[in-house]
């Protein structure tokens, strides 16, 4: 099919842009064809308005397409390993690994199981990719990025929303940590395993709380929080409402996935989720060996049964702009995809010469269970209550998550939902032994629950899902938060901003902790240790001191890293350099520092000696009153930057605030992740209710929505959620 023509699915009316927002889908079987309206709120926030939840689903897809086709041709190009095809060489990494940890083939598989099993399901998404490939053409209009990239947008498949999903949350559970953690395994034994254990480069950061209704303003319950996600331009969420007979649910997309997984409010009843930090992935050492069988190239691997097991293997050619072809071996063990080679790649980085590389593959749930769990998509808009909740998300897959969920009818949910293989205790730490069939997978984990007393906090912690997991962000979120919740038994929504915006760095603590024990001070690094004693540890945008702490805070990490103790751990990262941000030791020991200021596992460390000389450093250094946001930048990934972008703004926060702005200590104080969007579900009235977004909800640069809310959301303000069709514009045909 090419783009403007009708699908075998649906159509919609001629004309290609807003001015044709109220389409026709034609209905099963001949049926009379059905029609959905589009509406936008004063922030350009579609509101879509369907005779059934076909048409519906056809209508967000569309909508989405028109607005942020870029957005999702690059994801489409993403998940299918080939967006190098018009972004250059530089997209060849994650391309590699896409394509050897067969996110394309995955969501083909999943979708053709869900066709067989749940075909309504089924259609559903069909739908909605109909949906995408009428507005594709209109939306590529819009946006100058396609010409300038030489981009031509192309028709979906029906699998390619599961597809975007996969790509979206393959690096969710962290595993490129377990060879971190073999690495620090080579370098300082198999006791430090854990050495560096934190919340550390990785999609984690996220907040969310849930207030009962004995403690509100109007007796019903409040949902809260904010997931932080690497900030995106155009953004990874998308503010819709979605309304039919059916139902009538407004929340938070993921563009090019319908629905509303992740939050989302049906009137009756609301949801939010944040990352359960779960293991639930494995890297298996691989035995390999080749031969020739009749001309034909044979790969075979050592299985657990002690036989020698054939390896799924072919090539697949990456079109690079600029840039000459790239072939990639693909291979597939019984256990999973490899996606790191032992004797290294000249592109995707040499096998180091010390003999430590292996040949890893990956096993991962959606792969070995052909499921991604898309039914509980239209099981959720279909929710009024925390027990129709609770029963949809008995089927979500990945990634694994904490969710909160509360009704008008009092009922409060604090769960984790996902897939979680059961095995040995090894497998959530390091890579294991193939061969041994001792790190098999044997079954799945019951996903725990817990009755709700006083307010329910998730961020990220040690908590509800600590038994499916090995390393969890540090408790100062949820704890603050908490201590936060507790001032007051009448909130209200509007209230919330005030947890949102929370700058107190706990963090702080152990490192300010060491400065009053420190003799043989020069008289400038005695003022700087008075000053620091005396800031009140709040990263505040306005706040000098807080820029002050953060440059002493570097030179801690930096000396830390310089550490004789952590020399095996220094060098440039080897293998795939999709894995490197978890690879290297400024960063670790960034994260990491808190930690490693008490530990026991490295006596040799002379903390004290570290912490005297970064004092005295930053003193030398001198302490300009330059504010916490001249130099806390945010700094979105774009596929494409843009020359003529205005200047993003500074904020305020750190890595461990509620309002956590995730600066990289000891490498910069710019900030690349942040609130992805922040939300308050009113169940008293869904009116109440209010959110916001880091850009806006139009995705094409230089457009009135494109960064309207940018402003709100860099003081940490909300929205007012509006659901009066009457203080809508609707827009013309």
């Amino acid at each position: 099919m090419r783009i403007g023509e009708e699908s075998s699915v649906s159509s919609v009316s001629s004309g290609s842009g807003p001015e044709s927002s109220t389409g026709t889908r034609s209905g099963p079987q001949g049926q009379t064809p059905e029609s959905y309206d589009v509406f936008r709120d004063q922030w350009g926030i579609p509101h879509l308005r369907a005779s059934d939840e076909l048409a519906l689903a056809h209508a967000q897809g569309r909508v989405t397409a028109f607005d942020r086709a870029w957005q999702l041709e690059v994801e489409r190009h993403r998940a299918e390993g080939s967006s190098a095809s018009f972004l250059g060489p530089d997209a060849v990494v994650w391309d590699r690994f896409a394509r050897q940890s067969r996110l394309a083939d995955t969501a083909r598989l999943c979708y053709e199981a869900m066709a067989s099993d749940d075909p309504s399901t089924a259609a559903w998404v069909r739908a909605y990719v109909d949906g995408v490939n009428a507005g594709l053409a209109a939306g590529a209009a819009r946006d100058e990025r396609f010409a300038r990239t030489g981009l031509a947008p192309s028709p979906w498949e029906p699998w390619v929303p599961l597809a975007i999903w996969t790509a979206t949350h393959i690096l969710f559970a962290g595993f490129p940590t377990k060879l971190w953690r073999e690495r620090v395994a080579r370098a300082l034994g198999d006791e430090a395993l854990t050495l560096f254990a934190t919340d550390g480069p990785r999609i984690a950061g996220s907040n969310g709380w849930m207030v009962p209704g004995d403690r509100t303003t109007t007796g019903a319950a409040i949902i809260a929080g904010d997931p932080h996600r690497f900030i995106e331009d155009p953004g990874v969420y998308q503010q819709i409402r979605l309304s039919c007979p059916e139902y009538d649910v407004l929340g938070l997309a993921v563009p090019g996935v319908p629905g509303l997984a992740h939050f989302g409010h049906t009137g009756s009843a609301a949801w939010a989720i944040t990352n359960a930090m779960s293991d639930y992935q494995d890297l298996y050492v691989e035995q390999l060996r080749r031969g020739d069988g009749t001309g034909v190239a044979v790969v075979e691997a050592l299985g657990p049964d002690g036989v020698w097991e054939p390896v799924a293997r072919h090539t697949e050619t990456i079109t690079v702009a600029g840039g000459g072809d790239v072939e990639v071996e693909i291979l597939e063990t019984a256990r999973g995809p490899v996606i790191v080679h032992a004797d290294g790649d000249a592109a995707a980085g040499a096998a180091p010469a010390d003999g430590s590389a292996q040949t890893l593959s990956l096993r991962y749930p959606p792969r070995v269970r052909r499921d991604l769990g898309f039914a509980v998509l239209p099981a959720l808009l279909r929710a009024r209550t925390v027990a129709d909740i609770d029963r949809a998300l008995d089927g979500w897959a990945e990634p694994v998550n904490v969710v909160h969920a509360a009704d008008t009818e009092g009922g409060l949910l604090h769960r984790v939902a996902g897939a979680v293989p059961l095995r040995h205790p090894a497998n959530r730490l390091r890579p294991v032994p193939a061969w041994d069939p001792a790190h098999a997978w044997k079954g799945w984990a019951p996903t725990p629950s817990e009755p709700v007393q006083g307010f329910a906090v998730m961020a990220n912690a040690r908590g509800i899902a600590s038994p499916l997991g090995v390393e969890f962000a540090p408790p100062h979120r949820a704890d603050r938060i908490r201590e936060l919740l507790s001032g007051s038994a009448d909130w209200s929504p509007g209230a919330m901003a005030e947890v949102h915006r929370d700058t107190h760095l706990a963090s702080a603590a152990p490192l300010l902790a060491l400065l009053p024990g420190l003799d043989d001070l020069t008289p400038a690094a005695q003022e700087l240790r008075t000053r620091l004693l005396a800031w009140d540890r709040r990263m505040e945008a306005e706040s000098t001191d807080a820029t002050v702490f953060a440059a002493f805070r570097t030179a801690t990490v930096r000396r830390f890293a310089a550490d004789p103790v952590f020399a095996g751990l220094a060098g440039a990262p080897a293998g795939p350099a999709v894995f490197h941000p978890w690879l290297y030791l400024v960063p670790k020991i960034g994260y990491a520092l808190e930690g490693l200021l008490t530990t026991d596992l490295v006596p040799e460390l002379d903390r004290a000696a570290h912490v005297r000389a970064a004092l005295e450093e930053t003193a030398a250094a001198g302490s300009p009153d330059t504010q916490w946001s001249q130099v806390h930048r945010l700094t979105p990934w774009q596929a494409v930057p843009d020359p003529d972008a205005p200047e993003w703004p500074g904020l305020g926060g750190d890595h461990d605030c509620v309002n956590a702005t995730s600066s990289v200590p000891g490498f910069t104080d710019l900030t690349a992740r942040a609130s992805a969007a922040r939300y308050v579900w009113d169940l008293a009235r869904r009116e109440d209710s209010l959110w916001a977004v880091p850009l806006g909800a139009d995705g094409v640069t230089g457009t009135p929505h494109h960064r309207d809310q940018l402003p709100l959301w860099a003081r940490c303000e909300l929205a007012p959620v509006v659901t009066d069709w009457a203080r809508l514009t609707k827009e013309a045909i």
